[in-house]
């Protein structure tokens, strides 16, 4: 789950982390008052959930209230990158003197932490790592020991910090790391973290992606959390169910992530176009069923209903049964095609048919049906 930078930089604010005087607005009559408040020069930052705003144009500075008015005016509403702005951040533009680079993620090839800095801030790390890699200092860390201040001084000096300069960045180096531990993150990244003209550093931008199994311990990022999925998505974690909202026109409800997979390729293979990827997982009851058909029906694009079910410990009776409440609730009338096989198969297989719908044995045989009823 990604954090909104304002959310971030209340995080980092917390551990000692300086950051801009800033204030989170919603109109252009709130971006002026935040301006006056400030009483400097300002930058309007873009609220939304992903990354390189700035080339988008979701950053833009403003001389005086005024100008933030007229340009709040502007972002607020339009997209950047597909997503609304709903907000926007008005912070106090910085005098700055230099751009460094700090985080803390996962590397999973070496499954562990890993610490990186970097003297070249304020563009892609990747970019960095191409063609200067020489510039940025990355530490693993060991899962048993940890990650300890001497390690983070370490990391600063081999960038050439000396003095208070390395006090200090490696403290919010080490920051970071307490945050990373502490919320569970998969990234904790400053880009840029600056140096301003009164020798002081200050994260001017904060980016923080908590781990998402991990939010049944961070109960304040509850209801945050579906934010940054769309309105199918959204519905479908609040059961728990696995949705990917594609392109096509063949809604998928499948047990288990390779076997969906796999029916999207054959859809793919035949000629279709999957309108979703929905893994209801393993034993689910008939509860979950209906809400997995009655997302799938939600969705104008979807012209046939594909499910495909190979029972272990999901029941095929339950599957049925969801199936035919999905569709006394909704009214929705689409073309639905089934393949049960597994447990209690025949009693499914029962259900749905004296319901009057065709239930197939055979995977390929009900693909080749799905595609065939799109094209008509």
């Amino acid at each position: 789950m990604k954090l909104f930078e304002f959310e971030a930089k209340n995080i980092f604010q917390k551990y000692g982390i300086p950051t801009p005087k800033g204030k989170v607005v919603t109109t252009p009559k709130d971006a002026e008052s935040a301006a006056k408040e400030i009483g400097k020069p300002v930058v309007l930052k873009s609220q939304i959930l992903v990354a390189g705003r700035g080339k988008a144009g979701g950053i833009k500075p403003a001389s005086n209230p005024e100008e933030a008015y007229q340009i709040a005016s502007k972002m607020l509403g339009s997209l950047i990158k597909g997503l609304r702005v709903e907000s926007l951040l008005v912070e106090e533009k910085l005098d700055i003197v230099d751009e460094y680079y700090a985080s803390v993620t996962v590397d999973r090839s070496a499954r562990s932490y890993v610490v990186l800095a970097s003297t070249e801030g304020g563009v892609d790390i990747e970019e960095v790592a191409e063609k200067s890699p020489e510039k940025i200092v990355r530490l693993n860390v060991d899962p048993l020991y940890g990650f300890a201040e001497f390690h983070a001084r370490k990391i600063v000096k081999k960038l050439g910090f000396g003095g208070k300069d390395l006090r200090t960045f490696s403290n919010i180096i080490y920051s970071l790391y307490k945050i990373t531990m502490d919320y569970d993150a998969e990234l904790v990244e400053s880009n840029p973290l600056v140096k301003i003209s009164d020798g002081s550093f200050v994260a001017a931008d904060a980016r923080i992606i908590i781990n998402d199994d991990a939010l049944f311990r961070h109960k304040e990022f509850s209801e945050r959390a579906f934010l940054e999925y769309g309105e199918r998505e959204a519905e479908a974690r609040r059961h728990g169910l696995s949705y990917v909202d594609l392109t096509g026109n063949i809604g998928c409800l499948v047990n288990g992530a390779g076997l969906a997979m796999a029916t999207m390729d054959l859809i793919k293979t035949f000629g279709g176009e999957p309108a979703n990827f929905l893994d209801i997982g393993g034993g689910a009851r008939a509860e979950i069923i209906k809400e997995g058909v009655k997302i799938l029906l939600s969705k104008p694009d979807v012209k046939v209903v594909l499910v495909n079910i190979l029972g272990g410990i999901t029941r095929c009776d339950e599957v049925a049964r969801g199936i035919l409440e999905a569709l006394r609730e909704t009214g929705v009338k689409r073309p639905l095609i089934v393949r049960l096989v597994g447990t209690r198969e025949e009693e499914g297989r029962k259900i749905l048919e004296d319901a009057g719908i065709n239930v197939f044995k055979d995977v390929e045989e009900a693909v080749r049906e799905a595609v065939k009823t799109v094209r008509g």
